[in-house]
């Protein structure tokens, strides 16, 4: 595996090296390059230099330009307006590196260096309970991060933190023992994800409304809360059955949403039950939680209240029970010291912003976090109908997940049907799942996290417009014209001149390592579909401007075909680290 250095990087050391040359006193100066419309780069460092040492910056831009040696990858530096300068790197240059990208099974991107170990806390549904389109945004966005950060180099534990504990546990298992066959399954054969959720739906139904309407049966189901905390067996047997009916209906929806869900990555709150005891032993010894009128909390200086009294966190309830706290603080010691995380990223609705900050902060007043070990939520917005309001169902209910899903797969199935010229129904149907799926994680994944973002499917799975279909549709043309190519081959050749549109595909092509490497950093997956959707944008310029197969020599064909298949390839890869298909035929 070769990393690559950038065309950026490269111009960067040069400029350095010519500033260091020409102006000594300015050695560890930033040349400040970026990509420009004027010509590939301009850096403008050279401006808050000169004021530091109090020179003309057009005088000093001229000597930093003469101090570079002659090279082969800079072409012109031109200075311009008040000591900018404007770069154009030589069209060899270009074709070099991006031969050295193409001969590398990554692309040519590098490992990061001080890489460690995540654990992504990311889709979290709820046991016995239909998942909603507000399941959507954590089981996508994390699916996402884990993919762009493995690929990085780090190492990553993926954790679902399902709801799989709590007082209603107790209505539903007293329900249960007096109505035994309420789970039982139709038939021998495997069940379905929508058979087990309905048993689950009418079960609960059912047992919400004895709840509610006989005393009798609420004192029964109460007094079974107590058996199930305190661990009878005959209880929690009844309780996994819950927990594995809910898991089949799980399955079959992150099976429809293409995710890779592993049953040993689930570990609902149950599986901190044995620590939370511990938990705040440590924590009011060490003084970080106090009792408080028989509660234990945990009080902050800048968490008020309406009232300007301080609100803390409640690790244990005055009558002895855990909250989420308890839960979500063993959670952070198991993750530090058993699973060795570096880093902790929750994937967690803005919503919940003030409970992880207050869970954070008491975690590094007990020392679990400190400058070694950070936690982060990737906090997201909400999901919006086309009215701009959260999402709801005419009647006025949330909406089902699989009903979306399969609504987005029938939409993108039309789509490919009136493109299909030689697809099969079964291709057909294969293919509506990849583009419609890829259209919802797609709008999702393009709109920054923390902003909402309306739900809008006509406008997902539309060809035009900055869409997961319109990137799809990008690479199965790629295929298509490397298919048709017969027996010319993708060759670079770096004598040959290049047009506009080639150089800034083959510029673009060139920055995927440095966008990857800011898109991990920075949690922010929408960096890496804006980049696939101009890389798009930039290929569909080049496509309409340079004939690829009928280009004028036999030579410049198979240099169109090399940038044709690194943009197929750097697709690809980007698509696939965002949980997207791309089909090579549509």
């Amino acid at each position: 595996m070769a990393s690559v250095p950038s065309l950026a990087s490269t111009v960067q050391q040069r400029l350095a090296d010519g500033l260091s040359a020409a102006l000594p006193d300015a050695a560890s100066a930033d040349p400040l390059l970026r990509r420009s419309d004027r010509a590939d780069f301009q850096a403008n460092g050279i401006l808050a230099l000169a004021k530091q040492l109090k020179g003309n910056p057009r005088e000093l831009a001229t000597k930093v330009v003469e101090a570079i040696p002659a090279n082969d990858v800079l072409k012109e530096i031109e200075v311009s307006g008040p000591g900018f300068l404007n770069i154009t790197v030589t069209d060899s240059a270009i074709i070099d590196t991006l031969a050295a990208r193409a001969a590398d099974a990554r692309l040519g991107v590098p490992f990061n260096e001080s890489a460690g170990t995540t654990v992504i806390d990311y889709a979290q549904p709820n046991v016995a309970k239909e998942m909603h389109v507000g399941h959507l945004r954590s089981a996508v966005i994390g699916a996402a991060m884990v993919e762009i950060l493995e690929f990085t180099g780090e190492t990553v534990v993926r954790r679902h933190h399902i709801g799989d504990w709590g007082t209603q546990f107790g209505m539903l298992i007293q329900f249960l023992i007096e109505h035994p066959h309420e789970l039982d399954h139709s038939s021998e054969a495997e069940v379905s994800g929508e058979e087990a959720m309905s048993n689950l739906n009418r079960l609960y139904k059912a047992s919400r409304a004895l709840f509610d309407s006989d005393e009798e049966f609420k004192t029964r189901a109460r007094a079974r809360v107590v058996d199930l905390q305190a661990g009878d067996e005959e209880t929690l047997a009844l309780w996994q059955r819950f927990v594995d009916e809910s898991k089949i209906y799980f399955y079959s929806v992150f099976d429809k949403l293409d995710m890779d869900i592993r049953d040993g990555d689930v570990v609902g709150e149950s599986g901190y039950n044995d620590m939370l005891q511990e938990t705040c032993r440590i924590l009011e010894e060490s003084g970080v939680a106090v009792r408080s009128e028989g509660a234990l909390c945990v009080f902050f200086d800048d968490v008020k209240g309406p009232d300007g009294n301080p609100v803390p966190l409640i690790v244990q309830k005055s009558d002895g029970g855990f909250g989420y706290a308890a839960t979500d603080l063993s959670a952070i010691r198991d993750r530090v010291q058993n699973l060795k995380a570096t880093s902790l990223l929750y994937v967690v609705d803005a919503r919940q912003s003030l409970h992880f900050k207050m869970v954070f902060e008491t975690a590094r007043r007990a020392g679990w976090l400190n400058d070694e070990v950070k936690a982060v939520q990737l906090a997201f917005g909400t999901v919006l109908g086309k009215d701009g309001k959260p999402f709801k169902t005419r009647e006025g209910e949330t909406v089902r997940l699989v009903d979306l899903l399969d609504e987005a797969i029938d939409r993108a199935s039309a789509v490919v049907r009136e493109k299909a010229q030689d697809l099969t129904e079964a291709e057909i149907a294969e293919r509506g799942a990849q583009v419609g799926i890829g259209a919802v994680k797609y709008a999702d994944l393009s709109t920054s996290a923390a902003r909402d973002y309306k739900f809008d499917l006509d406008q997902m799975v539309s060809l035009n417009g900055d869409t997961s279909v319109y990137l799809q549709y990008a690479y199965a043309r790629i295929q298509s014209i490397l298919r048709k190519a017969g027996d010319a081959k993708p060759v670079a050749h770096r004598e040959l001149g290049l047009a506009a549109s080639e150089r800034a595909l083959g510029l673009h092509l060139d920055g995927f390592g440095e966008l990857i490497a800011e898109t991990a950093a920075e949690y922010a997956p929408h960096k890496l579909a804006a980049y696939l959707y101009q890389l798009a944008s930039h290929y569909t310029t080049f496509y309409s401007e340079c004939p690829v197969l009928k280009a004028d020599t036999p030579e410049q064909v198979e240099n169109r075909l090399f940038l044709c298949e690194l943009t197929a390839r750097t697709l690809h890869q980007g698509m696939a680290l965002l949980g997207i298909r791309t089909p090579e035929r549509l």
